[in-house]
């Protein structure tokens, strides 16, 4: 199994914003090709003004199957477009990672 991290951070005080333009817009095509996700959040202390959400794959050619589905997908594209026009990702940082062996199932 393989876990894609991925960590969005957003103009201060607008991750609402960018949450309800995910779930409007984008979370039904995304769950459509990727399944469920793991998680899918935000801090409440720390690193604030970002969100996080995780996916599980059972390799990284899973992944990748998915993932390019979901590319060719013309609703994705469309969630895209809204969410650059409305201009609150400033960053995005990706981690693929692996389980320690104990966590396996």
């Amino acid at each position: 199994m393989i876990y894609d991290v991925r960590t969005y951070t957003c103009r201060p005080g607008t991750v609402p914003a960018q949450l309800k333009l995910y779930q409007e817009h984008g979370m039904a095509t995304q769950k459509k090709h990727l399944g469920e996700p793991v998680m899918y959040g935000f801090p409440e202390v720390g690193e604030l003004n970002t969100y996080t959400h995780i996916w599980v794959y059972e390799s990284q050619a899973d992944r990748e199957t998915k993932r390019k589905a979901m590319q060719a997908d013309p609703d994705w594209h469309a969630f895209l477009k809204k969410s650059a026009e409305a201009g609150n990702i400033t960053a995005q940082r990706n981690q693929l990672m692996v389980a320690a062996p104990w966590m396996e199932k």
